[in-house]
């Protein structure tokens, strides 16, 4: 995995968890749902780019 797509999907994972916690703090659930979607869909980046590096090797 590149550094770059690391760093972009801690991003976003980062970002997620903010939505998560702006949406508890101010009782938006949709704005909860989306922080937590965020944080899956770079999980799921992650891991399709550690898959990736371990058929390289």
């Amino acid at each position: 995995m590149s550094a770059t797509d690391k760093f972009n999907n801690k991003a976003e994972d980062l970002a997620g968890q903010a939505k998560e916690k702006l949406g508890q703090a101010t009782g938006d659930k949709d704005k909860e749902n989306e922080g937590k979607a965020d944080q899956t869909k770079s999980n799921l980046k992650d891991a399709g780019e550690k898959v990736k590096d371990a058929f390289r090797d």
